[in-house]
């Protein structure tokens, strides 16, 4: 089997074929090295998945949604550099960007067993590749919501993970991906 380079199997399953389905990226500042001169530099339409008015190192840190559109600077940068380094994950949904930043942030803060409020980190991929699978008919409905499948690197770097919405267990297709 033929691999292809990450960032063009990324860019191949970002770019929707679907009338309306729009790419998205959930981006770790705490991860991304200069991300936010970044997105200050490129300009895409982003939102702060944290609310209001944050301190300067907070919003460093803070997860970012990208919307992502073939060909833009900041879309091949995450595509070429960001793979294998565990900068975020991918989501492919018929959303705008509002409706996508209100679904996503339903699962900033989780509750533990002691009733505890904690950050749930889902936009590291090491994160929502292990959890998806663990997920009901119930949790994946509510964690999909609008989106219809998202993207994300294996605990490999020559691997991605592809999770389609509708499908209990979750529908996971591993695409073989050959080195940066």
């Amino acid at each position: 089997m033929t691999t292809e380079p990450p960032w063009k199997a990324l860019r191949r399953l970002l770019s929707p074929a679907e009338d309306g389905l729009q790419a998205y990226a959930v981006l770790d500042g705490a991860s991304v090295p200069g991300l936010l001169p970044r997105l200050a530099q490129d300009r895409p339409e982003h939102v702060c998945l944290y609310r209001g008015e944050l301190a300067p190192d907070l919003a460093a840190c803070a997860p970012y949604l990208v919307r992502l559109l073939p060909g833009q600077p900041i879309a091949e940068w995450v595509l070429h550099d960001g793979w294998g380094r565990h900068w975020g994950i991918f989501a492919l949904a018929a959303a705008s960007l509002e409706v996508m930043r209100r679904h996503l942030r339903r699962f900033l803060i989780v509750r533990a067993p002691d009733g505890k409020r904690l950050y749930f980190r889902y936009y590291d991929p090491r994160v929502l590749s292990v959890y998806l699978p663990t997920c009901n008919a119930a949790e994946l409905q509510y964690i999909f919501g609008p989106v219809r499948q998202f993207v994300c690197e294996g605990p490999d770097p020559t691997v991605l993970l592809r999770f389609d919405a509708g499908q209990v267990p979750v529908w996971r297709e591993v695409v073989p991906v050959g080195p940066g």
